[in-house]
């Protein structure tokens, strides 16, 4: 009997461990660079790859992870990982440790937080470098956000940089741009990146029409791509071609490129 109840005890342990693992394991990133050059794809965290036209990168986030991924332009490294990116650079690391240098298009999320969400943007408060697209790609999740407008041909004079479009925040400072009070609303640096992507944060305070939401439960996985092929035909669009605006639910695709 007494070998019995071991056994009994130990299948148990090894069935509650498994249904621990099931609800907190990672989620996992697929970042796919579509674009026909080289960028070099940055995640905070998660660190850095060089990926090279069709290849892809893939990382693992715990539950409870709030992080960043964004697409590097321009870059130089050496045999050490050390050098310098024209947009997004990170202290001039290839494994980045910290966040990327405007301009740069932020995918940004924060796994199993309220009522048991994971959360999920494309965010323009740090400029605009590259195409995005950010959509789930599991758990009945279908929601797609885009951001596959022109912007860097369209930038206004005063928000031009090399390699991208900078935010407003970056070049003026002032807190009419960078919201560091409550009392911030829209200006018409915002609306110009709200206008063509508008299912991205254009301002620190533009949380009611750019944050998704999918369930934690279950496992989420995501997709980053850049330079989403189907930009044209996807169901989120720029102006010029339609709008359609989806509120969704778990795993995600990403797509960056000018």
């Amino acid at each position: 009997m007494g070998s019995f109840k071991s056994i009994s005890i130990s299948i148990f342990i090894v069935s509650l461990a498994s249904l621990f693992f099931h609800y907190t394991s990672a989620a996992i990133f697929d970042i796919h660079n579509n674009c026909s050059f080289t960028v070099w794809a940055a995640a905070v965290p998660g660190g850095g790859m060089q990926l090279n036209s069709g290849q892809t990168w893939t990382i693992n986030p715990s539950a409870g992870t709030k992080g960043r991924i964004w697409a590097r332009t321009g870059c130089k490294f050496d045999g050490s990982g050390r050098g310098k990116c024209q947009t997004g650079d990170c202290n001039g690391l290839l494994q980045c440790q910290d966040f990327g240098t405007p301009p740069n298009t932020l995918a940004e999320y924060a796994l199993n937080q309220f009522n048991n969400l994971d959360f999920f943007d494309i965010s323009l408060v740090d400029g605009f470098n590259v195409k995005m697209e950010f959509s789930p790609t599991s758990n009945g999740c279908t929601h797609k956000i885009l951001c596959s407008a022109y912007i860097n041909e369209q930038c206004p004079s005063e928000l031009k940089a090399p390699g991208g479009c900078n935010n407003p925040c970056t070049v003026f400072k002032t807190d009419e741009y960078c919201c560091n009070s409550d009392s911030c609303g829209p200006t018409n640096f915002s609306k110009f990146f709200k206008e063509r992507c508008p299912d991205a944060y254009s301002y620190p305070k533009d949380d009611q029409t750019s944050t998704f939401t999918c369930p934690s439960g279950g496992g989420t996985n995501y997709q980053v791509v850049f330079y989403p092929k189907d930009d044209q035909t996807s169901t989120f669009t720029c102006p010029g071609f339609g709008e359609t605006n989806y509120r969704g639910e778990t795993n995600y695709r990403v797509v960056f490129c000018p």
